[in-house]
């Protein structure tokens, strides 16, 4: 019996994580085509998809990351449009505002800002672009970090990651190649650098001296999309730590 329990204790259990990432993608195609079929109203629809995302994001993502639809303001006052789902963190910036039922959230605090919509069309992606636009542009402040050993000096703001987050896509299986005649005509602060289509691909594009974009099989949609965004929030490390005297002073002189 001791035999058989130590042949039993060293036995390596393995999981297939491929397997894992296309059931999760099929029952998000599941649900947000029948919502499509189903659900007729088009604000009901596109929160319906919403918060399909945002639940899968949340449940999936490192704690350190929050994901809410939400306003992103700035110590200026000055504010976003309303953005489908905003990724943030808020050990170092613990200001969160709620009002209504609308959720603020500072612009320090910002690690990603996704758009959530039916299609990857050329509209969309330009739409996504103006609302990522309306985030970029807000002012960002940064102080030294305290630590044991003393101060690290302020962090300079990073460039906040810009998504659009679809069912289907208007070319089919055409992904790449529409995308290389889109993504660089729009500005700076419009760079769309992540997507997925869950029924077509994912998109992962970098904008340096020249146009790069690799995109996945239709296959593997979800789980391309969501580990080179994994990378790229790994690679952007924390958010700077916010000058909460700046939106002090802002209150104080009412701006």
């Amino acid at each position: 019996m001791r035999l058989f329990g130590d042949m039993m204790s060293n036995k390596i259990e393995k999981i297939n994580l491929k397997k894992v990432f296309m059931g999760l993608q099929d029952q998000m195609i599941t649900t947000l085509a029948t919502n499509r079929e189903v659900i007729t109203h088009p604000g009901t629809k596109g929160d319906a998809s919403e918060l399909r995302w945002i639940e899968m994001l949340d449940l999936y993502l490192p704690k350190r990351y929050k994901v809410d639809k939400a306003f992103v303001v700035d110590c200026k006052g000055k504010i976003s449009q309303q953005i489908d789902i905003v990724v943030y963190d808020r050990h170092y910036s613990p200001f969160l505002f709620y009002q209504d039922g609308a959720i603020y959230v500072p612009a320090e605090s910002v690690y990603g800002v996704f758009e959530v919509k039916q299609d990857l069309t050329k509209d969309t992606i330009e739409y996504a672009g103006q609302k990522a636009e309306s985030v970029r542009k807000l002012k960002r402040t940064s102080v030294p970090i305290v630590h044991a050993g003393g101060k690290y000096k302020p962090k300079t703001p990073c460039e906040i990651i810009a998504g659009l987050l679809t069912l289907g896509c208007d070319w089919g299986q055409d992904i790449e190649s529409k995308l290389r005649n889109i993504c660089p005509n729009l500005n700076g602060q419009q760079h769309i650098n992540i997507g997925c289509s869950l029924q077509y691909g994912a998109f992962d594009a970098k904008y340096e001296d020249t146009f790069k974009i690799e995109t996945s099989r239709k296959d593997d949609s979800l789980i391309f999309f969501f580990l080179r965004f994994l990378r790229r929030l790994q690679s952007l490390g924390t958010i700077p730590a916010m000058d909460i005297a700046e939106y002090e002073r802002a209150l104080q002189n009412g701006e």
